[in-house]
């Protein structure tokens, strides 16, 4: 075939839709191998524009998208640019942390005179309303359709960071290709995902980890959780919303689970780490410039270590942990931070374990990017991490921000996932490492009791009132083994509240040999009328449950579902039921007030 001919042939293709990738597998070759074919032959996308004013009048704010025709309508900008990569589509509630943050960094760009221009195939974002950036190309988050754009645009630089793990896996790929990415280095953010190569960074700033391995075959994987010994959990790299992510307590299990990781991540291995049962995990921003490290936020989850933190309840600042161990943590980020020279933003997931009465801290993984608590941790703080980060990224020191060393908090912050399951009949309630929540509330007040139960509230799971007149109020509390020591102050407080007691054989028992006066209540089958059966008679002011194994036994989800369907509150861990009766004991206390967010940050525009 010669040129002409096959120039035709390919521009048919990909006026057909094929891309370059699909054309490698069916040539046999590879895509950078196309793109170059495609080069030299001179077949190249053109840029169209909708035009957002329907022609009424000159539009300043249209939208592009790419097609094979002859003519690109895309006017020329003597500005210089900056393309920020946005997070493309995502199951809904899904990368609404990454559109708040490249919004953030269109604001903080034009202010520093760029013109800015937005990547993002998702129309249910901030970031593709037309008006936001300076341009904007509603394309696909792919190689061949990211450099289509920085061929037609020629910006100073790209920014990866704020849009999660899509535009992250792109960064090597780009730099290769001769695309300056702003911003923390693909070097950096391969030597934070690659474990191998952050398994020897960790060890050589003497900061602890739980242990791991790396695995790129199914057998392997099993060999390295014999090792590590069960449970284990199981997670893909360069992966969002925890996608494909298990606690695996058996080896019957593992193929299965790991078969799904390497199919969410293809390419990529999968990473096993040893699961610190019961640990508490905690969450951390944070901002570099290579030089200095502001920290932004140190979270402490409410859900024990393995329930997603876009899913787990957590507080500003930690209520729990030791002063010491809090100082560690800022610690160990700076060096982390320093290590990796970070330029933007960055978290950080520890997980703290308690033995004997003494508090170890591990690094369970190091994000150079934008994460999902940055929202959450810049109103709470009142300042714009995603705003501040994207200056210094383009050279803005950190210190001329006059940041503090330390961020006082005169008020406690708590974020509430709000969850769908009531949407979907027959699924279980249950939290794990995968991500399920579809938006999330914030809880403002002096006091931790007073903002959880005003996180709960926002949630649309308000918490029990202790002492409603003439209303029966019924606690009914079922508890695995491991939990059952653990229950006995949070029972005995509710107790002591003014509420009624009732608890299933084993929890019974525990209760009652500790001076606990509560009544016995059957399980889902035991006997009639059952923990469901009280909570259709609507006795049922509260539900304390967690599971008693690897997966939930029928009578656990029984429970848990008709709790939902019924909008009875429910927990399903120690912690959460702790927190829960300082929030009630709280409300018993005061009324709850509300203010707005300006009250507490008065620096804040109305």
């Amino acid at each position: 075939m010669n040129e002409p001919e096959l120039k035709a042939l390919l521009l048919e293709a990909k006026q057909y839709g094929f891309s370059d990738r699909q054309l490698a597998y069916v040539w046999g070759t590879t895509e950078r191998a196309v793109r170059r074919l495609r080069e030299r032959l001179d077949v190249r996308p053109v840029f169209k524009t909708v035009d957002t004013c329907a022609a009424e009048f000159e539009a300043y704010t249209p939208y592009h998208y790419s097609t094979y025709e002859s003519e690109s309508e895309v006017r020329p900008c003597a500005k210089e640019k900056v393309v920020i990569l946005g997070g493309g589509p995502n199951r809904i509630g899904q990368g609404i942390e990454f559109d708040y943050c490249c919004v953030h960094a269109v604001f903080a760009l034009r202010a520093l005179g760029y013109e800015t221009i937005m990547v993002n195939s998702n129309p249910e974002t901030v970031s593709t309303d037309y008006d936001t950036a300076g341009r904007l190309y509603f394309e696909p988050l792919t190689f061949e359709d990211v450099m289509n754009v920085i061929e037609a645009e020629q910006p100073k630089g790209v920014i990866v960071q704020f849009g999660g793990q899509t535009p992250l896996k792109l960064a090597v790929p780009l730099e290769q290709a001769g695309v300056t990415i702003l911003g923390t280095s693909p070097d950096s953010i391969d030597l934070a995902e690659d474990r191998r190569r952050f398994g020897a960074l960790i060890e050589s700033l003497h900061i602890k980890q739980p242990p791991n391995g790396t695995a790129t075959r199914t057998e392997e994987a099993q060999q390295i959780a014999r090792q590590l010994g069960y449970p284990v959990l199981v997670r893909p790299s360069y992966v969002l919303g925890g996608r494909a992510m298990e606690i695996v307590y058996e080896e019957s299990s593992l193929r299965e689970y790991v078969a799904r990781a390497f199919d969410a991540s293809p390419g990529h291995p999968v990473l096993i780490d040893k699961y610190l049962e019961s640990a508490v995990e905690v969450d951390v921003d944070a901002i570099a410039d290579t030089r200095d490290v502001y920290v932004g936020g140190i979270m402490e989850h409410i859900e024990y270590a393995g329930v997603h933190s876009g899913d787990s309840a957590c507080v500003i600042p930690p209520h729990t942990l030791k002063p010491s161990t809090v100082d560690l943590i800022h610690k160990q980020t700076v060096s982390l931070a320093k290590a990796l020279h970070v330029q933007g933003l960055m978290n950080i997931q520890f997980a703290i374990l308690r033995q004997g009465g003494g508090e170890e801290v591990y690094v369970l993984e190091v994000n150079p990017r934008a994460s999902r608590t940055v929202p959450f941790v810049s109103k709470a703080s009142g300042v714009p991490l995603a705003k501040i980060a994207a200056q210094v990224m383009m050279g803005v020191p950190l210190a001329s921000f006059g940041l503090p060393l330390y961020p006082t908090f005169a008020h406690i912050a708590v974020k509430e996932a709000v969850l769908p399951f009531v949407k979907f009949a027959g699924v279980d309630t249950l939290l794990g490492p995968e991500m399920r929540s579809t938006g999330e509330v914030m809880g403002l007040d002096t006091d931790f009791g007073r903002a959880y139960s005003k996180s709960q509230a926002g949630a649309g799971m308000r918490l029990p009132e202790p002492h409603p007149t003439g209303v029966q109020r019924v606690v009914v509390i079922s508890v695995n083994d491991r939990d059952k020591p653990a229950m006995v102050e949070p029972a005995w407080q509710l107790a002591r509240m003014g509420f009624e007691i009732w608890a299933t054989a084993g929890t019974w028992e525990h209760l009652n040999e500790h001076g606990i006066s509560c009544q016995r209540a059957y399980k889902v089958g035991e006997n009639r009328p059952d923990i469901v059966d009280m909570m259709k008679n609507g006795n049922v002011t509260l539900v304390i449950n967690t599971p008693s194994g690897k997966k939930s036994t029928f009578d656990e989800q029984a429970l848990r579902r008709c709790a939902l369907e019924r909008n009875i509150p429910y927990v399903t861990t120690v912690s959460a039921a702790e927190a829960a009766v300082r929030g009630i004991a709280a409300d018993l206390k005061v009324n709850l007030t509300v203010k707005a967010l300006q009250d507490y940050f008065p620096s804040l525009p109305g």
